[in-house]
C-alpha cells in the first residue's frame, strides 16, 4: 500500500498540534496549511489522500470550498489514461465544525452530502471516520474499526490512563480513559515534553558535577 498522505487546513494551534501528532503515530505523512491560499497551492499539487478541514477557514461560497466540495463528492476514481497506467489518486474530504460555526455550516454540510465531525470530538470517532475515508481513497485496504487497531495510539491512550490512574490512586481505568479530546492530548503532550526536559536537565547536571 502506498503511502498515506493527509493535509490538515486549519489555523487553530491547539488544534492543529492535537490532529498533526495522532495521524503522525500512525506513520502517516501530515502536513499544515494554516491558510486558505497555502490549502489551494497544495491541493493543486495532488499528494494527498485525505484533507481535514476546519470549515471556519473557508467561505462556503469561496473557491476552496467549492474545490473541497468537488472532491468530496466525486464517487469514483476517473479512468486511467492508458491500459496499464494507475487511477489517478482519489482525495477524500473531512470537515471540521467547530459548535460556532455548527449552525450556519453544519445544514450545509448535510444538504451536500458532505462528510464531517462537530468539534470538540473523541478520538474514538474521528479516527474511525478517518480510516474509512482513507479506504475510500485506496490509501488503506480496510477500515479500522477499533482504537486498540491504532497502536501507537492505543499505547499513547495507555499510558494517559496510567497516568490518570496514578493520580486518582486506583487500579481501576474509568471510562474517559478510552476517550480523549484534542485539548487533552495536546496538555498530556506539553506535560510529556516538559518531564522530558527536566530529565536531560538532571542528567546533564549530574554529568557536569562528575
Amino acid at each position: 500500500m502506498a503511502e498515506v498522505g493527509i493535509l490538515i487546513i486549519d489555523d487553530d494551534v491547539v488544534s492543529q498540534r492535537a490532529l498533526k501528532s495522532v495521524l503522525d503515530s500512525e506513520g502517516w505523512r501530515v502536513r499544515l496549511a494554516p491558510l486558505a491560499s497555502q490549502a489551494m497551492a497544495e491541493l493543486a499539487s495532488g499528494e494527498w489522500n485525505l484533507v481535514i478541514v476546519n470549515i471556519a477557514l473557508t467561505d462556503v461560497r469561496g473557491p476552496l470550498f467549492s474545490i473541497l466540495k468537488e472532491l468530496a463528492q466525486t464517487e469514483s476514481y476517473p479512468a486511467p489514461q492508458a491500459e496499464n497506467e494507475a487511477p489517478p489518486k482519489r482525495i477524500r474530504v473531512l470537515f471540521l465544525v467547530p459548535l460556532l460555526a455548527a449552525k450556519h455550516a453544519q445544514p450545509i454540510l448535510e444538504q451536500e452530502g458532505l462528510p464531517y465531525s462537530l468539534k470538540p470530538y473523541h478520538l474514538h470517532d474521528f479516527l474511525e471516520k478517518v480510516s474509512e475515508l482513507l479506504v475510500e481513497s485506496g490509501a488503506l485496504a480496510e477500515p479500522i474499526r477499533s482504537m486498540g487497531d491504532f497502536s501507537a495510539l492505543k499505547k499513547r491512550r495507555r499510558k494517559i490512563s496510567d497516568s490518570r490512574d496514578s493520580r486518582r490512586g486506583t487500579m481501576f481505568a474509568s471510562r474517559e480513559d478510552y476517550q480523549m479530546s484534542e485539548e487533552e492530548l495536546v496538555e498530556f503532550e506539553k506535560q510529556e515534553e516538559e518531564d522530558r526536559k527536566k530529565r536531560e536537565k538532571e542528567l546533564h547536571d549530574r554529568q557536569h558535577l562528575g
